[in-house]
């Protein structure tokens, strides 16, 4: 199975692009809209070629998630972080968005492997705006701190009107996934792979891997949320993450791998789609060119040799062919 890239890939051509034809000052204005309903809008201006605006619009947010400022909670202090010295949040964002990031590529980095590094960085501003929450949490359980949030419900926006839920503990942290489809046949598929996923985490290759549950109804962790925000048609999938999960690295993988989660089942489900129609596709043919093999073949049944015809001859015209 495929893991999805947590950067934008076409936000990260894009810097590069610019970064290889700065000095041509070519004006840019792109619009863009990725999985998750994840908005972009880049634009540079040819009076400063060297100034990169990047703004960024996220999933409306559930009315169980906290978004203070339009924004998660954190979100503001984990992109400082990730990109000092060399981006600058503009207050307030441009309209319609909710985050608009100044960059000055005349402050990154010299070297080749570090400007790259930052690059991807830049490119992963999805995941670290609306993963800030969830990095958060993993961090305490990372440190094994207590924190006023421990054991309590914790819902974050990662699609349109969509949360999933965080129940952080001392020792361990239950994520849990309400799975939504809008097609009936998504649904189907996406159950049959939700229950695969499940059966697979149990092989003896995976014994370090997070534990892995799906439930047709909500889980025990979910009796304190909206009953609104559990309606879902392809279940509920529970992941327990423990501190060895999010130690050092990991802790970068383990919140991309959460955080596009929904994205990743819903890529798998549709490549499964798009495989089943392709089977059926060439099944079709593979009839539809046996029944023309078995079609005669026309042209010799217009060929005289092989039409036989017979003719009832008169009782005059017999006596008249046995005299010849």
């Amino acid at each position: 199975m495929i893991l999805l890239q947590s950067h934008s890939r076409f936000l990260l051509q894009t810097l590069l692009n610019r970064l290889q034809d700065i000095e041509k000052g070519v004006e840019l204005d792109y619009h863009w809209v990725e999985f998750d309903d994840i908005r972009y809008h880049v634009q540079v201006s040819m009076k400063n070629p060297h100034l990169f605006l990047l703004s960024l619009s996220l999933p409306t947010p559930p009315p169980e998630t906290n978004f203070p400022g339009g924004l998660p909670s954190g979100a503001i202090e984990a992109v400082k972080v990730a990109y000092a010295g060399v981006v600058q949040i503009l207050d307030p964002p441009r309209d319609g968005f909710n985050l608009t990031l100044k960059l000055n590529f005349l402050k990154f980095p010299p070297d080749e492997d570090r400007r790259q590094t930052l690059l991807v960085k830049i490119a992963s501003v999805r995941e670290i705006v609306l993963g800030a929450p969830l990095r958060a949490l993993l961090k305490h359980l990372a440190s094994k701190s207590i924190y006023s949030d421990m054991d309590r419900l914790v819902a974050l926006v990662h699609r349109p009107n969509e949360s999933f839920f965080v129940i952080p503990q001392v020792d361990k942290v239950v994520v849990v996934f309400p799975m939504r489809f809008k097609d009936s046949i998504d649904t189907v598929l996406a159950t049959s792979f939700l229950q695969e996923f499940v059966q697979a985490r149990r092989t003896a290759g995976l014994n370090n891997a997070p534990s892995c549950l799906w439930s047709s109804s909500p889980p025990l962790e979910l009796n304190k949320a909206p009953v609104e925000a559990l309606s879902a048609n392809a279940g509920f999938v529970s992941f327990v993450i423990f501190p060895r999960h999010v130690e050092g690295r990991k802790l970068d993988r383990t919140v991309s791998s959460l955080s596009t989660f929904h994205a990743y089942v819903s890529y798998h489900v549709k490549c499964s789609e798009g495989f089943m129609h392709t089977r059926m596709r060439r099944r079709v043919e593979s009839l539809i060119q046996a029944l023309d093999r078995a079609k005669p073949d026309v042209e010799e049944s217009k060929n005289p040799k092989n039409n036989r015809s017979f003719k009832r001859l008169s009782l005059k015209e017999a006596r008249a062919n046995s005299h010849s």
